[in-house]
């Protein structure tokens, strides 16, 4: 802004302003955009009048203070509609909850819609010559003792796949004759176990020159009797020392009720009976709070899981040797067609589709083995691609069946005669199953979110299962590793935002996208009495401040709608539309939005939002408002802003707030340009309820950050601009739109009620250009807008005005290159020789 300049802006709030404190230009506004307040216009004339005529100086400061009234009336509809009993400043985490929204639809791609597989058909189905099971995998509780086949030895020596640490484990079995091996379920515990016994029983009958026997070398023991049970039969074996290298494998679960894990003594008792018969034990158990003392003395040791990809390859080539030497016995090239089968398999497995069908990081043995024979069927033609598909998709939901099915039989059964009625321990029974709940609902929230969430379900379940008892759980048997493994999780170092910062934090995920979607399918699906606790979880997590954690929440509820909306209506959407806070009410529109993202439930979504929209009760109509801007709820955009108008400018305003946010998130999508033309039709209104409407949404687009209103618009040019405010990020990455942006907020500045929010806004506009330290910032954003914005005299008076009043803040002064330098954004080229002669 040149020197010679400044002298012909005047001293006065805006340039050449009368005593209304309007524009002297305000009466042309009609001229640019038809802004629309024809009433105090009259009145501004009818004040001149006054001047010239007889009105007293009591009427005009009445006046004045009517514009004063209208002026606060105004600014209070601009004011955040989501801030509930906070002050106009406080922080509603608008950002942090969008970002939240985008990062939790990811881990529900409604792409893949939750009924794109019919359990009836996977869960025992024959593909080819593949015989499918989705039934629950035999708990080691329910297997009986007796001796293992030497056949199924056999065949495990040939196709077991060592885990890292995998020496180790053998040479403490061998040196102390015990071993008590920790490991999830599924991970192929028991496989290295059996391994593991086989060896070391073949070593030592080797070594002692013992002849083969017919009796078997590995035995499997009953958990019945448990470790003392095993102790005393070897103790009184007869001949039990002329048997030698024997192998036993127990399991045990540890989380039965009434029998407690084995002590130290118990082990030392069993450990002595092995060498005095010189044989062998193997003790399995899942790794967990019950297991950590076992796991922790001298015979613990941890089973790690074996590589996935090490795991396929042996399963492909089992499956692909049986069929080549089946179909060509007598061919001389077999290993060729393996090699050539193999490769083409495992470029099969590396597809798109196909990854995405599976939906696990890691495959456990079971589930390689299941993918290896479709695969494998594919490559043969006993099996179509999309018997493949739905194949690989009964993955994740086997695990989940998994690891829900029959948690609380023993527990819910009635109790032994004589013995108390109580049922000890359900808080640790149920841990785990409500952490897997709690991972697929807030999949990406810091662990320490999730882990408190399991503990909330954790209670809510225990109560739901003994009503008549209080659930206790002990303060420190917590084991976040335990907990990781037993739920296919993993931490990860992350970024979490805490009141508009972000700071470091460790997350936690699903080794798998199919996995939070297969959980709340199998709770929700197969497991009715669990609704009720889940309901009541779910509406506590809508009450917490932190949005990683209630907008994860709500995205997660829409999907359970999805499974069954009638119950969702009336259990959760419709209680928490009508709830008395805010966020409880967005929680509810996020729900509704997120079952609006299938095809199966947009119709009922949109019919449902369009009756909310004009209900009597003011808590159904704003939570509407919220699900509109989404862009989901109505067919059109013209028919979201039909239906946004219908509920601003309802009862003199009422809600004008929530109404003119949620057009301005409309902005974000791909219509843009459809809601500015509505805007300013607004704008041109005769009612001054629709030309609120359309000033209030053009200040508000002024003022909202980008990521304050951006959804998951996928490939949005608005993306990297997350800090800056929307009319600059539009107006940066979207030409054809400053014209209609530049119309409307010179219409906001030139209208008496909303020019000083307005002009506010544009100050902090133009302070945008630059950041602290120097770099620049939304400068061409303002690039753009500028030159629209002024293309008259009066308007550079009055940018000429509020740069120097920047300059002057007694605050925060901006500094003179920058207000220069902003001024000549604003003076078009063609432009500049004229105003330098002019005020040379």
């Amino acid at each position: 802004m040149p020197d010679e300049q400044q002298a012909v802006a005047s001293p006065e709030p805006v340039p050449g302003s009368a005593a209304d404190g309007r524009s002297p230009e305000a009466g042309n506004a009609d001229n640019r955009a038809g802004g629309g307040e024809k009433d105090d216009r009259a009145s501004g004339e009818d004040g001149a009048a006054d001047v010239d005529g007889d009105t007293t100086r009591d009427e005009a400061a009445e006046r004045e203070k009517e514009r004063e009234r209208a002026a606060g009336r105004f600014r209070e509809h601009t004011r955040d509609p989501l801030a509930e009993e906070q002050s106009e400043d406080g922080s509603t985490d608008l950002a942090a909850a969008s970002r939240a929204r985008r990062s939790t639809r990811m881990l529900f791609d409604t792409g893949r819609d939750l009924n794109s597989f019919d359990r009836s058909y996977i869960r025992s189905a024959h593909i080819g010559d593949i015989h499918l099971r989705m039934d629950a995998r035999q708990s080691a509780v329910g297997m009986r003792s007796g001796p293992v086949p030497d056949e199924d030895l056999r065949r495990l020596r040939r196709v077991h796949v060592e885990p890292e640490g995998y020496p180790a484990l053998r040479n403490a079995l061998r040196a102390r004759r015990l071993l008590v091996l920790g490991a999830a379920p599924g991970t192929g515990r028991t496989s290295t176990a059996l391994a593991l016994l086989d060896e070391v029983t073949a070593f030592a009958a080797g070594a002692a020159g013992a002849e083969p026997a017919a009796r078997p070398r590995v035995l499997r023991v009953g958990p019945d009797g448990g470790v003392r049970g095993l102790t005393t039969s070897l103790g009184g074996a007869p001949g039990a020392e002329e048997r030698p290298a024997t192998g036993y494998l127990l399991e045990l679960a540890l989380t039965q009720p009434g029998s407690p894990p084995p002590d130290v003594m118990d082990l030392d008792a069993l450990a002595a009976a092995l060498d005095g018969c010189r044989a062998f034990a193997v003790i399995v158990v899942p790794v967990g709070p019950a297991a950590n003392p076992l796991l922790a003395g001298r015979y613990g040791m941890l089973c790690r899981p074996v590589p996935t990809q090490e795991l396929l390859t042996t399963r492909l080539r089992e499956r692909l040797e049986e069929h080549v030497a089946e179909a060509e016995a007598d061919a001389p090239d077999g290993g060729h067609r393996v090699t050539d089968l193999l490769s083409r398999a495992e470029e099969l497995a590396g597809r798109q589709d196909v990854r995405d069908a599976v939906g696990l990081n890691d495959l456990r043995p079971a589930e390689a083995e299941l993918f290896a024979s479709l695969l494998a069927g594919h490559l043969l033609e006993d099996v179509t691609y999309e018997e493949l598909l739905a194949g690989c998709r009964s993955l994740a939901a086997a695990q989940a069946q998994e690891w829900f099915a029959g948690v609380d039989r023993v527990p819910a059964a009635p109790p032994a005669e004589g013995s108390a009625g109580a049922r000890p321990g359900a808080a640790a029974l149920f841990h785990p199953v409500a952490f897997r709940i709690a991972l697929a609902v807030l999949g990406g929230a810091p662990h320490s979110a999730v882990a408190a969430a399991a503990h909330l379900l954790t209670w809510e379940l225990s109560v739901q299962s003994a009503p008549d008892s209080t659930p206790a759980r002990p303060l420190f048997c917590d084991d976040p590793e335990s907990d990781l493994a037993l739920s296919r999780g993993e931490l990860v170092d992350g970024r979490v935002e805490v009141a508009g910062t972000e700071v470091d934090a460790r997350l936690v995920w699903y080794r798998g996208s199919a996995l939070p979607a297969a959980v709340l399918s199998e709770i929700w699906d197969r497991h009715f009495p669990v609704r009720a606790p889940v309901v009541r979880w779910l509406r506590l997590l809508a009450d917490d401040p932190r949005p990683q954690v209630w907008m994860r929440a709500a995205v997660a509820a829409g999907e359970l709608c999805v499974r069954d909306f009638d119950h969702g209506y009336a259990e959760l959407i419709r209680p928490l539309a009508e709830a008395a806070t805010t966020r409880r009410r967005i929680f509810a529109a996020t729900t509704i939005d997120q079952a609006a993202g299938h095809t199966s439930h947009r119709k009922a979504v949109r019919h449902l939002v369009d009756e909310w929209s004009r209900q009597e009760a003011k808590s159904l109509r704003w939570t509407a408002a919220m699900a509109l801007g989404y862009g989901n709820a109505a067919a059109t955009t013209d028919d979201s802003l039909d239906a946004l108008a219908r509920i601003g400018v309802r009862d003199e305003g009422e809600q004008l707030a929530v109404a003119s946010l949620n057009v301005v998130r409309l902005l974000t999508l791909r219509d843009s340009a459809t809601v500015l033309r509505r805007l300013t039709d607004w704008t041109h209104h005769p009612r001054e309820a629709y030309q609120d409407l359309g000033l209030v949404t053009t200040v508000r687009f002024a003022v909202s950050r980008v990521a304050e209103v951006l959804d998951d618009e996928p490939g949005s040019p608005l993306g990297d601009r997350g800090d800056w405010p929307l009319v600059l990020a539009l107006a940066a990455t979207r030409p054809e739109l400053v014209g209609p942006l530049a119309d409307l907020l010179w219409t906001a500045l030139n209208t008496p009620r909303s020019q000083d929010v307005a002009m506010d806004a544009l100050a902090a506009l133009l302070r945008s250009a630059e950041r602290k330290d120097g770099t620049e910032w939304t400068r061409p954003g303002l690039a753009a807008l500028l030159p629209a914005l002024t293309a008259e005299e009066h308007d550079r008076r009055r940018l000429d005005w509020l740069l120097r009043r920047l300059m002057n803040d007694p605050e925060n002064p901006l500094p003179d290159a920058q207000a220069r330098s902003l001024w000549w954004l604003a003076v078009p080229p063609r432009d500049r020789t004229g105003e330098k002669e002019r005020h040379g």
